[in-house]
This record gives structure tokens, C-alpha cells and sequence, in this order.
């Protein structure tokens, strides 16, 4: 099997009504990557998730640097294409970022197609662990833009649907404000149901200390980007300090920089995201990494679950997933919960396949 055809798109996909966190406000999701073609009529599909800013660069790393490398590989030496693409024209200027986000979408495809040239979803191709279910906890209900009042009835809506963990947003300018509504969330869901927050990296140590201690009463699961995530010493002093666990890699993308949190002891989930590291193929190593450090992944959710079901499903260590909901509807087989668990995919691939009709209707041309 050969590639012989690589080109990159761009999706834009609404999101109602939009949202805030501590950093973002997003009114689209960008859905940016690639269409691999080969010559035994098989395509795969891979891409990267953005707030709808800067997907022009993703796709043309894509087109201009990475897809002339493409044509007449072949996809099932996908860890050979990895190193050459990582290790290519682009490496001096970019070792994360823009760069690691076009590369993960072409790894992405490269798995997709290998998973549909056997005839298994990619979950199985992986080596399947969890072949039933996986629990899913869900961040729709807890945006920083809803008040009070619509944060509580959200989350409660959430736990009628069958969730039994939920996160929400902090990170307002008066901590005051964050501490109240954490308090008013946690009276209304209960003390059974699992509860995050994330903060997005909003804090600097002063602040994620005095507030971090008083939030410990609210029997936080954990505490997520207090601070810049390029802080792993500040992170490793807050992970001494509080009893609240620190999680993050949303914004960490590659292994090095994993290596170097989990071996000072910065981080104690590993949010490992496919879609921010160079995809599946440095994805497994970092959780791989985590195992050897008896660490629990789960995972932040840039591609919003649909290749991460797989690789949770086929991950020991990988213990919980995020739950979005916003562009599940674009895919031929969506990530779907049921009960506050997330059903496996059963169709051949990693469930990165767009329906035509949602592609040609949130393509950015």
C-alpha cells in the first residue's frame, strides 16, 4: 500500500451558545488536518483541534512541508514517517506547536488507515484492555461565562444524564468569586459525585497556593494548569504542598517535556492530549512513560474524544476520559456516552471519518 495523495482541510464547526475559560473565548472549534489517499482506494483522516485561530498555518505546514514526503510511503511504517517528518525542514523553527499539531493530524490518518486495512477499529489494532466501557467525566456544564444559577443547573442536568464526575472553570480575577461558585457547585451535585477544576493556567504560585489550600475542603478530584505550563518547578512545589492532585499536559507537547514533569513529581494525572503531541505515536510513549510511574492519563480532548476513546480503550493506565460534545455530530461513527460511559466504536478506523455533508458545510475554503 502506497500514499498517493496528501491534502489538508480546514473545518470550522459552530459551537451553541459559545464559550469562556480563564484564556479562550470560542464561538467555533476548529477541526484542521489531513486526507491521506492510497493507491488501495483507502483514506484516512486526521486532524488537530483549535478555537478556530491559526488553523491556516496547521494546514499549510501540512500542504508545503509534510506532503511531498507523503506521496509513495508506505502508512503501516508509520513510526518511520514520524521520525522524518519531526526531523525535517521544520525542526529548526518548530519543535511544538503549530508544527506538533500538523504532524499529530498526519499521524492521526497514518493509524486510521492501518486500523482500516485490518478490519478492526483502532482501539483493537492497539491491543484492546478495556473492551467494554469507559468512564467519562463532562466539562459542557462548567464554562466561566455562565452564571452561577446556570452553572448549578447545568451540572445537575449533567448528573441526570448518568455522569457521575464533572469539571468546571475557574480562574476569575477575584479568586473570591472562583472559591464561591466551586462552593455552590458542590453543594448542589453532592459529596458522591467526582469534581475538577481547571484553571487554565491563570494562577502564578502565590495565588495557586492560599487558594489551592482552601479549595482541598471541597474534596476536589483535581486541580488542573494552575500555572504557565512551562513552570514545572512551581508545579512540583504546589504538588508538595496540596492535598488537591495536579493535572495537566493540555498545553505540554512532546514526551521530553512530560519525561521531565513526571520525573520531578510536577504532575499526578497526566492529560496527555493526541492532538498537541505529534499524535498516536508519541502518544503512546508518554503513557508509556506514565505506566513506569504508576500514573494515571486522562486525557485533555483537542480531537473532543474521537481518536482518544481508542487509545484510552487500549491504555492500562488510561483511567477516565473527557466528554465535549460539540462536533460529535460531523462523524461517521461519534463518540458517544450512555450512561456516563463512553460506548466503544465498533467500525474499522480511529472514528475520524467526516460525513461529506458536514465536511463541504464547515469546510473554510
Amino acid at each position: 500500500m502506497k500514499i498517493i495523495k496528501a491534502e489538508s482541510f480546514i473545518l470550522h464547526v459552530p459551537i451553541t451558545p459559545p464559550i469562556t475559560d480563564a484564556i479562550n473565548v470560542a464561538t467555533h472549534w476548529g477541526v484542521t488536518g489531513v486526507r491521506l489517499y492510497t493507491d488501495e482506494g483507502i483514506t484516512g483522516y486526521g486532524y488537530t483541534g483549535t478555537c478556530a485561530q491559526g488553523d491556516e498555518m496547521i494546514a499549510e505546514t501540512i500542504d508545503r512541508y509534510y506532503a511531498k514526503k507523503l506521496i509513495g510511503k508506505d502508512p503501516f511504517m508509520v513510526k518511520q514517517i514520524w521520525d522524518e517528518l519531526r526531523y525535517g525542514e521544520m525542526h529548526w523553527i518548530g519543535r511544538a506547536g503549530v508544527t506538533h499539531m500538523a504532524l499529530a493530524a498526519v499521524d492521526i490518518a497514518l493509524w486510521d488507515i492501518m486500523a482500516k486495512a485490518s478490519n478492526k477499529p483502532l482501539w483493537q489494532l492497539l491491543g484492546g484492555h478495556k473492551s467494554q466501557k469507559i468512564k467519562a467525566y463532562n466539562t459542557n456544564g462548567g464554562w466561566l461565562n455562565w452564571s452561577q444559577e446556570r452553572l448549578i443547573a447545568d451540572m445537575s442536568s449533567i448528573l441526570e444524564e448518568g455522569f457521575t464526575a464533572v469539571k468546571m472553570k475557574v480562574g476569575k480575577p477575584d479568586p473570591r468569586e472562583d472559591f464561591a461558585r466551586v462552593q455552590a457547585v458542590r453543594r448542589a451535585i453532592g459529596d458522591q459525585v467526582g469534581l475538577m477544576i481547571d484553571v487554565n493556567q491563570q494562577w502564578n504560585i502565590t495565588t495557586a497556593m492560599t487558594w489551592g489550600k482552601k479549595l482541598e475542603q471541597f474534596d476536589l478530584l483535581w486541580l488542573e494548569e494552575p500555572l504557565n505550563p512551562d513552570d514545572i518547578m512551581n508545579h512540583r512545589k504546589l504538588a508538595d504542598e496540596l492535598n488537591v492532585p495536579i493535572a495537566l499536559g493540555e498545553h505540554v507537547y512532546s514526551k521530553y517535556a512530560f519525561r521531565d514533569y513526571i520525573h520531578q513529581g510536577a504532575v499526578e494525572y497526566v492529560q496527555v492530549d493526541v492532538t498537541r503531541v505529534a499524535g498516536i505515536t508519541e502518544w503512546l510513549q508518554i503513557a508509556g512513560l506514565a505506566a513506569a510511574y504508576d500514573l494515571p492519563i486522562c486525557p485533555h480532548v483537542g480531537d473532543m474524544g474521537q481518536i482518544h476513546q481508542h487509545l484510552v480503550a487500549s491504555t492500562p493506565n488510561a483511567v477516565l476520559l473527557e466528554y465535549i460534545p460539540w462536533i460529535r455530530h460531523i462523524f461517521e461513527e461519534p463518540a458517544t456516552v450512555k450512561d456516563g460511559f463512553y460506548v466503544l466504536p465498533q467500525m474499522p478506523g480511529a472514528s475520524t471519518e467526516i460525513i461529506p455533508r458536514y465536511f463541504e458545510e464547515y469546510r473554510v475554503k
